[in-house]
């Protein structure tokens, strides 16, 4: 199974032991390669815009992506 995920097998009983470091990619995989990608919603549920298939847009106010605003540099 490590082989097929492309993973250490160490990697791979991490997953197996439910350890948090491990990545949701790796977890995500796994259950696509054993046929059960759908439960993935219940261990991390997809935000109800994601869920809803609504493209979630940002208003001209909050500014670009990655731009710090002039308020939030006074810390």
């Amino acid at each position: 199974m490590a082989e097929r995920l492309m993973c250490s097998p160490n990697t791979l009983r991490a997953l197996e032991s439910g350890k948090p470091g491990t990545s949701i990619g790796l977890l995500a995989h796994a259950l696509w390669l054993l046929g059960q990608i759908d439960s993935l919603d219940g261990v991390a549920p997809a935000p109800a815009e994601l869920a809803a298939k609504r493209r979630v847009r940002r208003s001209a106010a909050q500014g670009a992506a990655g731009v710090i605003a002039e308020g939030e540099r006074d810390f």
